[in-house]
């Protein structure tokens, strides 16, 4: 699709970050993301692509879009709207902190406030372990640890609330323990601690496939995770322990011919499954930042330019000021094999845009260090 694909050079990952967020900038003012009026993850990781871009070039245009959208849902008393009863709405927050840091409004803040309220409502598991949403009763799933996480990080060092840290550290732990599937070294979507759901394995609760967004979502977490935390010694040791272990498990399914992963990573093979981007874009997301910190060697370089060059070859299609991105796999809950791939896909989806601006900006990182 792209005519980038064979003249990628240091610049390409943030031209095409711009020409990502030039495209949704286009489509939508900010208070018209999708879904309208509701603070949820979905403007949230477009957003927080943006904000790397913005990080990145200093164009003051991208943080009074970030800023527009975050205004048209926070009134003046600092209240947002948001569903209280999941995780979902919280990861919306972690760019509240950026915005407060820059304009010094306390409304940011206030706002920051109620959504860490309502995390002490979340009903969970036996052994503390957060329900992903009220109607998934007694169910962890991976995308839990990249919505709540980071923004419980982040809040803990502003407000020096440091239980927040061993709290995150307590769900992360309860994933790899009930998650982890000992023969591929991958994490199951989806966990029930009831075994009750059609899903579920009866013995062990799991559901039985890695879809491919939400194992991205575990990653890139860990790596936030990481990331925000920086040296303190925490007990996060065992996330780069983690991270070590599940890259080189994340690789062995990359897809030889095209360098992208699928929809269920492990059915390649499958004639029904398929290639995905947005879980592609986040396995480059946290592969190329866990070059950066070190946690991986320099050998995982072949993957990420392997997975960039397919995703602009497979997935992008490049425009003079904006691209289109497809194989986007719409929102998704946790099921069975038939399930996730007949879920349709989109174009410039935002859970697609974000990961990819995510992925560009984390390889512009990498090869501009």
């Amino acid at each position: 699709m792209s005519n980038t694909t064979e003249k990628i050079t240091t610049e390409t990952p943030l031209i095409m970050s711009e020409k990502a967020c030039r495209a949704l900038m286009n489509a939508f003012r900010p208070e018209e993301l999708p879904p309208l009026k509701w603070f949820h993850y979905h403007q949230g990781v477009f957003l927080y692509g943006m904000m790397r871009v913005y990080e990145a070039t200093g164009n003051e245009e991208y943080f009074e879009y970030i800023k527009g959208y975050y205004d048209s849902l926070i009134d003046e008393y600092g209240n947002v709207c948001f569903h209280r009863d999941e995780l979902d709405s919280t990861m919306t927050g972690i760019l509240l902190f950026p915005l407060y840091e820059k304009t010094g409004d306390p409304r940011y803040m206030i706002a920051a406030k109620r959504l860490r309220s309502a995390l002490d409502t979340l009903n969970r598991t036996s052994e503390n372990g957060f329900w992903h949403k009220e109607k998934y009763p007694y169910q962890m799933w991976l995308d839990g640890l990249f919505m709540g996480g980071p923004f419980m990080l982040m809040y803990s060092q502003h407000f020096h609330e440091e239980e927040l840290i061993q709290t995150v550290i307590r769900q992360e732990s309860l994933m790899r323990k009930h998650m982890t599937d000992p023969k591929t070294g991958l994490l199951y979507h989806a966990w029930d601690e009831k075994k009750v759901q059609p899903w579920a394995n009866p013995e062990t609760g799991c559901s039985p496939e890695f879809w491919g967004r939400s194992v991205g979502w575990y990653g890139t977490a860990l790596i936030d995770l990481l990331e925000v935390l920086g040296d303190k010694q925490r007990g996060q040791e065992e996330w780069v322990k983690s991270l070590k272990n599940f890259i080189p498990a994340i690789v062995k399914f990359q897809d030889e011919k095209t360098g992208l992963w699928y929809q269920i990573v492990d059915k390649g093979d499958r004639f029904d499954n398929w290639l995905e981007s947005s879980c592609s874009a986040l396995f480059i997301y946290f592969i190329a930042k866990a070059i950066k910190h070190g946690y991986v060697d320099d050998s995982y370089r072949e993957v990420v330019d392997k997975a960039y060059k397919g995703l602009l070859q497979h997935m992008v299609e490049e425009h003079e000021d904006t691209l289109t991105l497809s194989g986007i796999c719409i929102g998704t809950s946790a099921g069975v094999y038939d399930y996730y791939v007949e879920r349709p896909t989109s174009e410039n989806d935002l859970h697609g845009m974000g990961a990819f601006i995510l992925a560009s900006m984390a390889l512009h990182e990498l090869y501009n260090k």
